[in-house]
């Protein structure tokens, strides 16, 4: 299935993706799933059925919200591809790099990403999100990927100058409206197998990001393994896998996102998150 959530005349609500058409299933489950979270946690029973009757909106007449936009918490993975490792000099490492994104700076496919008035060095970062289905502690390695609901499309948008202002990350990842994340989650039944899937991000049309996953450093069952270690994951959570190298920071000179561009993050059988870029209003 491809889920997502998204507003509909004003009204948030979540549903299934078939075709060109949007179907509520939000409006049909709403006692039992009050959002998609709710659905993930319990496992989409009745979900494929309540699909069937729903009400089939086209595409073009819903406006897109993150995936889950209310997730007790989003986990990314820094520095998990050789490529991008290099570009920034740091050294070999035996655990994975985390760092958190609050739920409040993200937006939704096709929404603006915004940058922020206090900074220029907005930069991109396209990367595979991964949605947790099955909560969990201390999940073992081989267990990991049953713990999976789907996965999406992610731009975690960099404020590059606050980040770098001190060794922790979490100021430059937390402006609002500044990780893109959808269209849709899809469940890991219809994508099939990671590692021969292609990430492209393109910047104005232009390729400026191209990774498989099977470059990764540490693998998604690593992630997750590593991550339920440190904290308990909750259905519902997103880990933000990391992104392979040719960031913008790391180019001569460097190609930050500015008004007026369009950055999309396309990864193979699983779809494309396109948003433009505007300025904070002042």
């Amino acid at each position: 299935m491809r889920l997502s959530t998204v507003k509909i005349a004003g009204r948030a609500t979540w549903g299934v993706i078939e075709g060109d058409s949007f179907r509520d299933v939000g409006a049909v489950l709403a006692s039992r799933y009050p959002d998609l979270k709710a659905a993930i946690t319990a496992g989409f029973p009745g979900v494929k059925d309540a699909a069937a009757s729903a009400a089939a909106i086209p595409l073009a007449e819903v406006e897109w919200l993150p995936v889950v936009p209310n997730p007790d918490k989003i986990l990314c993975v820094g520095l998990n591809y050789e490529t991008h490792r290099k570009e920034t000099g740091r050294s070999e490492v035996e655990n994975p790099t985390i760092f958190s994104r609050y739920a409040n700076s993200q937006t939704g496919h096709l929404a603006p990403i915004v940058r922020p008035k206090v900074s220029t060095n907005l930069d991109f970062e396209g990367e595979l999100a991964v949605i947790i289905g099955k909560p969990g502690r201390y999940i073992p390695r081989a267990e990991a990927m049953d713990h999976v609901a789907g996965y999406a499309c992610y731009n975690d948008g960099s404020v590059r100058d606050f980040q770098y202002h001190t060794h922790q990350f979490t100021p430059g990842k937390n402006f609002p409206d500044t990780g893109a994340f959808g269209p849709w989650m899809m469940t890991p039944d219809e994508l099939g197998p990671l590692d021969d899937l292609r990430l492209q991000t393109r910047l104005n049309g232009e390729v400026v990001q191209d990774a498989t996953f099977a470059q990764m450093i540490f693998d998604i069952a690593r992630q997750i393994e590593y991550c339920s270690t440190f904290t308990r994951l909750e259905a519902g959570d997103v880990i933000v896998s990391g992104t392979p190298g040719g960031v913008g920071a790391k180019r001569t000179p460097p190609l930050w996102m500015k008004p007026g561009d369009v950055v999309e993050i396309e990864i193979s059988r699983l779809g494309i998150l396109r948003n433009p870029v505007v300025e904070e209003a002042h």
